[in-house]
């Protein structure tokens, strides 16, 4: 009589449980013990896929394709002597397909400000494999932590516009857990508001007028200066 069978070992022996498109991932299933032959069958979501008899003590190996997202979710293997009617199952494994992140948009509900002024930037990728982590930089200086975001939600940084020198290039980046793909957003410029550059442009004028007055007043009293002199010479 056939040793009774264990329920057999579903294991991933060749790629990564976070697949990408058109990967190749290898399964091993195997009841030990049992008396061989035994049939095994792979199931995905309880719909039979591929079915291997052994007629030794050596596992069945599973290789399949991901050719799309329907290809993912769970797998498991069952165990059966081809006289049963019985069988015995695995352990599931389970493959999420992940995918590459779009460019991401930086923008903010305002392009002006004014020193003394909180503003806002936001950080978004459209598409791609959740969780995404984003950066933020002014120039090539990162002026934020990392923000990692389990949900297709736009990452946030609140900015205190304290001197002209914050009116600098802001760019984001982003990435994810596909591999060796990071994306960078354009630039984005926060202009002086109006009002600040009336002001700048009336202080500017100010100070061009009084230097101006001071030249003609330096110039207007040359002469007072220089006759007394040349008349003490003589």
């Amino acid at each position: 009589f056939p040793e009774m069978l264990s329920n057999p070992k579903l294991v991933l022996v060749q790629g990564t449980l976070n697949v990408v498109m058109k990967q190749n991932v290898t399964l091993s299933c195997l009841s030990e013990p049992g008396s061989p032959p035994v049939r095994y069958t792979l199931f995905k979501h309880n719909q039979q896929v591929s079915a291997l008899n052994r007629s030794d003590l050596t596992p069945a190996l599973f290789t399949l394709t991901v050719s799309s997202a329907s290809d993912t979710g769970e797998y498991k293997c069952k165990a059966e002597y081809n006289s049963s009617s019985g069988g015995k199952y695995s352990n599931s494994l389970s493959f999420t397909l992940i995918e590459p992140i779009s460019k991401p948009v930086l923008s903010s509900p305002t392009s002006q400000a004014k020193k003394g002024q909180n503003v806002t930037l936001s950080c978004l990728s459209e598409n791609g494999s959740l969780p995404i982590t984003y950066l933020f930089f002014k120039g090539t200086q990162n002026i934020s932590p990392q923000k990692t975001m389990q949900k297709r939600e736009a990452a946030v940084i609140f900015l205190f516009i304290d001197s002209l020198s914050d009116f600098g290039t802001y760019k984001c980046k982003a990435n994810n857990s596909f591999p060796n793909i990071t994306k960078y957003s354009d630039g984005f410029n926060f202009t002086l508001a109006a009002e600040e550059r009336s002001h700048s442009q009336s202080l500017i004028i100010s100070l061009g007028l009084t230097l101006l007055l001071l030249i003609i007043g330096f110039a207007l009293a040359i002469p007072f200066l220089i006759i007394p002199l040349y008349k003490a010479s003589e």
